[in-house]
């Protein structure tokens, strides 16, 4: 049986079996629908045939939504286009299916909901989030990577970038801190209660891991008079760093290096 878990008044997740070192405990889809309408799928994750079979059997799929182009959000959204026969938007075309590219700022009406765009570029370049203004007191966005349940987002440079991410985080943190606090639904791991405070812990950590890069920078360049690569930087600054992440940590780290130089 599907272990659905309930996020807001018009909003649930039911967690794909694909855990790992990137997707935590698995990547999270979401249903969204007002009582007695449709629904919306968000993220309908990796091409599992019971995970989608659930998702098509959740209520009238009206329309399926793609936060970013990752397989672990991506993988399984042809098939339940398939099932169900609803559109598939996604910012890049090659993962529409029979629907229209999204656009940041766009507001889609579907299943009883108002659904606003948000362009969050940084994790990947096609990065967007959803926000959902009445689902709860104050509503909830759902953030795809841009912010995780737990741990921090990596950069897919050079898809991704620093800066880009960077501006992301300020207007999430911006939208979190308008009203009372929004929920983060994440596609990994836990619902976060408050937006702005968890995009506010993402920009000190970006602002602590950068001033790290900086200094790592410098003292290799002293140390070796060469300009250092980022694997010499992972492994100043990154040395606690389970292995299995370590190739993640460097993408993050190029990401790091071209911000800083400029």
């Amino acid at each position: 049986m599907a272990d659905w878990q309930e996020t807001g008044p018009l909003s649930r997740t039911l967690r794909a079996d694909n855990p790992g070192p990137m997707t935590l405990d698995g990547t999270n889809s979401y249903v969204l629908g007002a009582p007695g309408a449709g629904v919306v799928v968000v993220d309908p994750g990796p091409l599992l045939e019971g995970h989608l079979s659930a998702l098509a059997a959740a209520g009238r799929v009206e329309l399926v939504l793609i936060t970013h182009h990752h397989a672990d959000h991506t993988e399984g959204s042809a098939r339940l286009h398939e099932l169900t026969g609803a559109p598939v938007r996604a910012v890049r075309p090659e993962h529409c299916h029979a629907g229209e590219p999204l656009r940041g700022g766009e507001l889609i009406r579907a299943a009883g909901l108002d659904i606003e765009v948000l362009a969050t570029p940084g994790h990947t370049s096609d990065s967007v989030c959803f926000f959902l203004k009445n689902d709860g007191a104050h509503g909830s966005v759902l953030t795809g990577d841009s912010v995780l349940g737990r741990g921090t987002t990596v950069l897919d440079y050079p898809d991704g970038r620093l800066g880009d991410y960077l501006g992301s985080l300020e207007k999430l943190r911006v939208l979190g801190s308008e009203g009372g606090p929004v929920k983060a639904l994440p596609g990994h791991g836990p619902v976060l209660p408050d937006l702005a405070a968890a995009a506010s812990a993402y920009q000190a950590h970006r602002k602590e891991r950068l001033e790290q890069v900086r200094g790592a920078l410098a003292s290799l360049r002293s140390e070796s008079g060469a300009e250092p690569s980022a694997a010499d930087i992972v492994a100043v600054v990154y040395g606690d760093v389970p292995a299995n992440v370590l190739g993640a940590a460097e993408l993050s780290v190029q990401a790091q290096l071209e911000y800083l130089r400029g």
